[in-house]
């Protein structure tokens, strides 16, 4: 699971780490070079002996001692400094020396299917945390630039928080959930996870057959709704899928239901007809969350049509399927920050608890290699 953004995240901190240790090595060198030079005494150029200017007795002590300090190499405690007195157990990170670092990671990030406007957000971020800060003498640079990494991410994830299951505890039932997105991207089994995820927490459920419009969508609600042993509200099809809804809410609100998971019909978002049809169920329906559902594989065209449902039917949240076989990252680093609605839940194979509530932290742990919590 998003190994190749993780591979590609990884590099960049063994790059900067080692260009920053090389930098460090050759300042050292080159002060060492400095104090063996002047340890040397007068030195002949050009057929002409260069004689130092004539110093007192306890300067040339003091001159001494410096020459001798220069020559050492950094120990542990100590710093190492320069025949100018500079300390070199102390050094700054500087912007040029991150500059093809950096263009090398918004590459990376765009490669692993991040958003432009996300990905020169992130790399915005690692350069202002990066440059400027001042290190030790062979400090772990690697520790600096992941930090750097993490704020970046975490910064793109950090939209209007939405928590699924404070909304349904506290809102007045029933809680009305409806679902939008194109075809073939798990939007059916996701509702059928997430009835079963509620119907766990003790909650009624009752299902809504809002996809009135593909063959074999009734059929495919019905088989979960008895696996699941829930309520399903359904009409033939071809109709009205608004009506279907609202039947299935007023039956909730009667039976004393806590949640309808209203399903819709998959549809692209330059179908003018499907998209004006959610138009209506928005004005049919006081939905208490509209949820945008894609699979993490779509990359930026997740992210793109996430932006035209919105448009459509104002999304509340994201939900991204699929998760488990994206090698790349980009959709769930990406589709919050465009939106600016929080993703939800990641679903992660075909099981009924395949699914797991989104948090910024458990992408953050899995894209830098921490064990899963």
């Amino acid at each position: 699971m998003f190994e190749g953004l993780r591979q590609k995240l990884n590099q960049f901190k063994k790059t900067v780490a080692n260009k920053e240790h090389e930098l460090d090595d050759a300042e050292v060198e080159a002060s060492s070079n400095d104090a063996a030079r002047l340890a040397e005494g007068p030195q002949e150029t050009a057929g002409e002996t260069y004689t130092p200017p004539a110093v007192h007795d306890d300067e040339a002590v003091g001159l001494s001692q410096s020459a001798e300090s220069a020559t050492q190499r950094e120990v542990p405690g100590e710093a190492t400094r320069t025949t100018s007195g500079r300390s070199l157990f102390e050094r700054e990170i500087k912007e040029k020396d991150l500059e093809e670092p950096l263009w090398d990671l918004e590459i990376a990030l765009l490669e692993s299917d991040v958003a432009m406007s996300v990905s020169e957000e992130i790399v915005d971020t690692v350069k202002k945390e990066l440059i400027g800060t001042k290190r030790k003498w062979r400090q772990d640079v690697g520790a600096l630039v992941e930090q750097a990494l993490r704020d970046g991410i975490l910064k793109v994830l950090d939209v209007n928080s939405l928590d699924f299951d404070e909304l349904v505890k506290k809102a007045p039932k029933p809680v009305t959930i409806v679902f939008t997105g194109i075809n073939g991207t798990g939007k059916t089994t996701t509702i059928a996870k997430l009835a079963y995820r509620l119907k766990n927490q003790g909650y009624a459920v009752v299902l809504a057959a809002g996809d009135t419009y593909r063959a074999g969508a009734l059929e495919q609600i019905e088989r979960h709704a008895d696996n699941l042993g829930v309520k399903l509200i359904k009409h033939q099809q071809g109709a009205d899928p608004a009506a279907v809804i609202y039947d299935a809410v007023q039956y909730a609100r009667a039976k004393h239901k806590d949640v309808v998971l209203a399903d819709t019909a998959g549809r692209i978002h330059t179908n003018v007809n499907l998209m004006n049809q959610l138009k209506k169920i928005e004005r049919v329906i006081d939905a208490d969350l509209v949820v945008f559902v894609d699979e993490a594989l779509a990359g930026n065209d997740a992210v793109e049509r996430a932006l035209q449902f919105n448009t459509a039917m104002a999304i509340d949240g994201s939900i991204l399927t699929k998760v488990d076989a994206d090698s790349k990252g980009g959709t769930a680093i990406s589709i919050a920050h465009a939106t600016n609605k929080p993703i939800l839940f990641l679903g992660l194979g075909q099981k009924y608890d395949d699914i797991v509530k989104f948090n910024p932290q458990w992408l953050l742990n899995r894209l830098f290699g921490e064990a899963e919590t």
